[in-house]
């Protein structure tokens, strides 16, 4: 089994702002737990245990959950990309001699998934490509482009978004590839993947890159309704029958009333105050009989009145 991995942690996750104003988005918290360390418990789980984090929009939020990987049975690395974020092939191709094997795992760092990663490999062994993405029927091709696969898994063309996507597959963000396929990007050079690298060596090498369709589940975080979702989901999986509530040193005073919200790390809620299905980020206070609902709450400066902003779960609750 492969036991390298890169986790794609990067990215500056704007659709999910202000979130990710407050913390980089895999290290936001998934029913109590930031979805990296999720992540890493799940590789770990399969064997995968020696991994790589890019690093680039608030990269302490992602350390300070991680740090070298220890407690979850892991080693952990880290590649840097200051000044500027070097994109889905960029980000590898700098970190590749980090990683230090020819083949590994990549792994996005802002999608939930079950899959089983050995029958990826074995796939990936038989047919001898350079890459092989994990793939599930695109069902929402009105929200995800597509991949496009002939009877053979080998790529054929990725879809925008929209009608042309209808049929395809979508991917899970989940890889395996030789590492030499970054080779024709230089170091520090920002480049993309999927409609760049990839498009270019499978245009070159017909075959070198191809799908892996599969019955996984996968929770894409890709908005601050998706993250509802995805933390409704997950804590029902827990048990538990709404979404979670609190995060690490939580101070609730007795006669307030939350209820279905998230609450991150070090949140203050005052007496006789009302939070109904909000999002309060690390640090939020809430003052006495202040009243919010259906709202993202991230600190005021210097602690004062939380900003607020509004947002859709998703459907009536």
């Amino acid at each position: 089994m492969i036991r390298h991995a890169l986790v794609l942690t990067a990215g500056l996750g704007t659709r999910l702002r202000p979130l990710t104003d407050v913390r980089a988005k895999p290290a936001i918290p998934v029913a109590g737990e930031p979805m990296i360390r999720r992540i890493i418990r799940w590789l770990v789980s399969q064997g995968v245990d020696d991994l790589v984090l890019n690093l680039h929009h608030l990269p302490e939020t992602l350390t300070s959950v991680v740090g070298d990987g220890r407690d979850l049975g892991a080693r952990v690395r880290y590649s840097w990309e200051q000044p500027r974020i070097l994109g889905s092939a960029g980000g590898p191709r700098l970190a590749r001699a980090l990683v230090g094997a020819g083949t590994f795992f990549i792994i996005n760092g802002d999608t939930l998934t079950d899959m089983d990663l050995s029958k990826l490999a074995d796939a990936h062994a038989e047919s001898r490509a350079l890459v092989t993405l994990a793939l599930v029927p695109n069902r929402e091709f009105t929200r995800y482009g597509g991949v496009r696969l002939d009877g053979e898994r080998r790529l054929v063309g990725f879809s925008p978004r929209g009608a042309a996507s209808a049929g395809t597959f979508h991917y899970i963000g989940v890889q395996i590839v030789d590492g030499a396929v970054f080779d024709r990007v230089a170091p520090g050079e920002a480049a993309n993947s999927i409609g760049g690298v990839y498009d270019a060596i499978s245009s070159a090498q017909p075959g070198s890159v191809r799908g892996f369709p599969c019955d996984a589940d996968f929770w894409d975080v890709g908005t601050t309704a998706d993250y509802w979702r995805t933390s409704d989901a997950f804590a029902a999986a827990k048990g538990e029958p709404a979404i979670p509530g609190a995060g690490r040193g939580p101070r609730i005073a007795p006669s307030a009333r939350v209820t279905r919200s998230i609450l991150w790390d070090d949140v203050d809620v005052g007496a006789e105050a009302v939070i109904e299905e909000c999002i309060l980020t690390d640090g939020v206070r809430i003052a006495a009989r202040a009243t919010y609902r259906r709202a993202v709450l991230v600190r005021g400066a210097d602690g004062d009145e939380p900003i607020a902003s509004p947002f859709d779960t998703g459907g009536d609750r």
